[in-house]
């Protein structure tokens, strides 16, 4: 940063916002051929294209932020901002789904039976497979919070140790719940019952998934040394990440699994 008389990090011209755009549409409009008439080469070509770029853009930033200085406090303020908002923004994604379950279980039409769940509709048990999935990941915030006070202590093996920790658990959570999709007495096309319900723990299971992508990624880079006490945005912003999955799941097991059940 000594050549320029300002702590701010000007950005240099990235190929990877275009390409992210490109496999963007690609894999949207290749999973609508996918799901209408089982073609499924534009979906793997979209994927292909959106693995290359997340690469090859983490990269660049993990060169910015470790290996080129770019990531100033003034920057890192930026950084948190910047993550907040976005936090922000899916709360608020999240809060559409709510709204579309409350209005309607709390007022059910005479199509549904006038009753909640629906006339027909074989609910899943809250006390089995979804109390073990809150616990899993109750148990996955704990590790995450110890992960960090492990970096800020500058403990590298227990930093390691309860990332690769939380990553499983992780893993864990979404194996159950694709077990549970796969036992499920109804489907997304069971009502608004079963799309509201597929579509808010389905798109919370995709930030379980984006998460679990996250502390890989910053697992990876504590092994090589990218991480210090005072200079770990990457990992906080994880672990901020991970703390709004967390809360998120615990409103939709007490709205959609107990509650609603």
């Amino acid at each position: 940063m000594t050549h320029q008389a300002h702590a701010f990090h000007m950005v240099n011209p990235s190929p990877w916002p275009l390409t992210g755009a490109i496999a963007a549409l690609l894999l949207t409009s290749g999973l609508a051929m996918w799901f209408h008439f089982e073609y499924m080469s534009l979906m793997n070509l979209g994927l292909i294209i959106m693995i290359l770029t997340m690469i090859q853009w983490w990269r660049d930033i993990v060169r910015e932020s470790t290996f080129q200085g770019h990531h100033t406090t003034p920057v890192q303020k930026g950084l948190r901002y910047g993550m907040i908002l976005f936090i922000t923004s899916e709360v608020l994604f999240f809060f559409g789904f709510f709204w579309a379950f409350y209005n309607s279980s709390l007022a059910p039409t005479p199509e549904l039976g006038e009753s909640w769940p629906p006339t027909g509709v074989i609910t899943l048990d809250p006390f089995e497979v979804p109390l073990l999935n809150t616990a899993v990941l109750l148990a996955s915030g704990v590790t995450v919070t110890w992960a960090h006070h492990s970096i800020m202590m500058n403990n590298r093996k227990e930093t390691i140790q309860s990332l690769l920790l939380t990553i499983l658990l992780g893993l864990y959570f979404t194996a159950l719940q694709a077990a549970e999709y796969y036992e499920a007495p109804f489907a997304v096309a069971d009502g608004v019952y079963g799309s509201t319900f597929f579509v808010a723990t389905g798109f919370h299971g995709l930030h379980v998934i984006i998460g679990s992508l996250f502390l890989l990624t910053c697992l990876v880079r504590q092994i090589n040394f990218h991480f210090t006490s005072n200079h770990h945005f990457g990992f906080e912003a994880a672990a901020w990440y991970w703390h709004f999955v967390d809360v998120v799941w615990l409103f939709l097991y007490v709205s959609i699994y107990w509650w609603g059940s």
